[in-house]
C-alpha cells in the first residue's frame, strides 16, 4: 500500500479519508489495494485512511491479527455495540468519506460495500461518496513497465490472429470446412505455445454467430466455416506471468475473393465510429483536458447512430484492461451505465463498436485497445483494422 500516494489522492478530492470495509473477503479491491493476503477473515474489519495523519484500524478480538501488515493505530472491539462506538470515534473527525460505493448502483464494479454499513457511517452524520475515482486510480494505474507486457502479448496475438485466417483459407482451399470450434482450437493451441494466459475465449463466429456478442463456440454448437461466410474473430489474453496485462482485439473476415460491397460498407460506419472515438481521446490528452468514459461513448455511439444502426449497437462502447480483461478503471459506457470517471495517465481501456443484425445473419465489431502512456501520449499497439480480409486471398 501507497500510503503518501493515497492521502495526496484524498486532499487533491478534497475528501477526509477513504473507508475501507469488508466481511467474508467480499471487496476485493481492498483486499488488492491494501495487500491483505488470501486468509479467511470471518468478521467486520475496518481501515480508515485519512486525508492527514496516521491510519486507523478497527478488527474483531478473535482476528486481532487481521490488519497487522498495515500502519495505524490499532482498536479491537467484541460486541456489535462497541464495534460501533469505536468506528464513530474513530470517524469522529470526518465529514465526508470515501467507500466501494456507487449512487444509484451506477458502476457495478465498485458498488461493493453493503446498504447496511452505508447507513452505518451515514448515521454518524458523515457524507459517504464514492471511491470510484480512487478505484481508477489505484487499481487500473499502469506503470511502462506494465503497459510493455501489454504489447508483448499483443505481438502474440496479433501472430495468432493473422495465423487463424490464413488457416482458414488454406482449409477451405484444401476442401476441409473447419468448424468455428476447431479454429477456436487451434488459436488456443498457438496461445498457449506462445505463452500467454486467459480464462475464456477466443471467439470465433460467422454469420449469425457474429450477430451475438458473446457468442462462444463449442462441439455442440459451431457451424462449418464455407466460402461467403463473415467471420469474427475476438481474442484477448495476457502474458503468463504474475503482473501482466491483457490485450484484447476484434478482427472481422470474409470466406472469399472480394468482400460484397454492403458488407464493407456497415463495417466502414463501425470503423469510422472506433476512430472517431480514438480522436477524440487524441485530443483531449492533446489538449490536456479531462476526458471521461461516458463522453467517448457518446461521440463513438453518435456517428452508430446517424448511420441509421442505434438499435443495433447493443453494448458499451468499451472497458478498462487491467490484469484482468474487465479492470476497475473507467469503463467507455454511457449505455449499460453513465460512467463519470476519467480517463487517466498509465490506463488502457478497449474501443469496441459493434453493428449486429440477426435478421440478416450479420454481426460486426473491431476493438482496439487504447493506451493512456504516462507521459500524456495516446498510442495503439498492434495493428488496426481498416477493412475486413478477404480471407481466399490469403493463400
Amino acid at each position: 500500500m501507497d500510503l503518501n500516494s493515497i492521502q495526496e489522492a484524498l486532499q487533491e478530492s478534497q475528501l477526509d479519508g477513504w473507508l475501507f470495509y469488508d466481511f467474508h473477503s467480499r471487496d476485493q479491491i481492498a483486499a488488492r489495494v491494501l495487500k491483505i493476503d488470501s486468509r479467511l477473515r470471518s468478521r467486520r474489519w475496518y481501515y480508515y485512511i485519512p486525508a492527514t495523519g496516521e491510519p486507523k484500524k478497527l478488527v474483531h478480538a478473535i482476528e486481532p491479527w487481521s490488519l497487522d501488515h498495515l500502519p495505524g493505530q490499532k482498536f479491537i472491539y467484541l460486541p456489535w455495540q462497541q464495534q460501533h462506538e469505536l468506528l464513530k470515534n474513530i470517524l469522529s473527525a470526518s465529514k465526508k468519506v470515501a467507500m466501494q460505493y456507487s449512487p444509484m448502483n451506477a458502476i457495478p464494479y465498485v458498488s461493493v460495500v453493503d446498504g447496511g454499513t452505508i447507513e452505518l457511517v451515514r448515521s454518524f452524520g458523515i457524507e459517504v461518496v464514492s471511491s470510484a475515482d480512487l478505484v481508477s486510480k489505484f487499481e487500473s494505474h499502469l506503470t511502462d513497465e506494465d503497459i510493455q507486457s501489454h504489447i508483448e502479448a499483443g505481438k502474440i496475438l496479433q501472430m495468432v490472429k493473422d495465423s487463424a485466417f490464413t488457416e482458414i483459407a488454406k482449409r477451405i482451399k484444401e476442401g476441409q470446412n473447419p468448424t468455428e470450434f476447431e479454429i477456436q482450437c487451434y488459436m488456443k493451441e498457438l496461445m498457449e505455445l506462445n505463452g500467454l494466459f486467459w480464462e475464456d475465449g477466443p471467439i470465433v463466429a460467422i454469420n449469425e454467430h457474429a450477430a451475438d456478442p458473446h457468442f462462444e463456440p463449442n462441439k455442440e454448437n459451431s457451424f462449418f466455416m464455407k466460402e461467403g461466410d463473415l467471420v469474427l474473430f475476438d481474442l484477448w489474453a495476457k502474458l503468463n506471468k504474475p503482473g501482466s496485462i491483457y490485450y484484447d482485439i476484434t478482427w472481422m473476415g470474409f470466406i472469399g475473393n472480394q468482400v460484397p460491397d454492403r458488407l464493407e460498407q456497415i463495417f466502414q460506419i463501425v470503423i469510422n465510429a472506433r476512430d472517431t472515438g480514438l480522436n477524440l481521446v487524441k485530443e483531449r490528452f492533446a489538449n490536456k483536458q479531462t476526458l471521461y468514459g461516458w463522453e467517448i461513448d457518446d461521440a463513438v455511439r453518435k456517428i452508430i447512430s446517424d448511420a441509421g444502426y442505434a438499435k443495433n449497437f447493443i453494448h458499451r462502447t468499451g472497458h478498462n484492461i487491467g490484469e484482468e480483461v474487465h479492470g476497475n478503471g473507467a469503463h467507455i459506457d454511457n449505455l449499460e451505465t453513465k460512467d463519470e470517471r476519467k480517463i487517466i495517465p498509465g490506463s488502457c481501456f478497449s474501443i469496441e463498436p459493434g453493428i449486429y443484425i440477426p435478421d440478416e445473419k450479420i454481426g460486426f465489431r473491431s476493438e482496439i485497445d487504447v493506451i493512456i502512456n504516462n507521459d500524456l501520449t495516446v498510442s495503439v499497439a498492434g495493428d488496426i483494422q481498416k477493412k475486413i480480409i478477404p480471407i481466399l486471398t490469403l493463400v
